[in-house]
């Protein structure tokens, strides 16, 4: 598909000193350069908000067992609720 479709920004002076300077050392044309840098960047962008983790159902399957099954306390978790039933008084 030819490019038809313009976007249009302004950078600083030292801005376009850098990109100019980045683009020479790809070999690209300074323009060919910022577009594909802003093409990679919106792509990335956008993987990070869309993607959609998953996991193997034999996981899955675990993970639910394990929100279903009755809690088990740790001892860390006994011996705080023990502390605060002797600290906390009630009327």
């Amino acid at each position: 598909m030819t490019a038809s479709a313009r976007l249009e920004f302004r950078v600083t002076p030292e801005v376009k000193v850098i990109i100019e300077r980045a683009a020479q050392l790809a070999g690209e044309p300074v323009t060919a350069f910022a577009r594909a840098a802003a093409e990679e960047r919106a792509e990335r962008v956008l993987r990070e908000h869309e993607v959609i983790t998953t996991v193997p159902a034999q996981f899955f399957d675990d993970l639910i067992a394990a929100f279903d099954a009755p809690p088990h306390p740790n001892p860390t978790l006994v011996a705080a609720a023990t502390r605060l039933r002797e600290t906390v008084v009630r009327d």
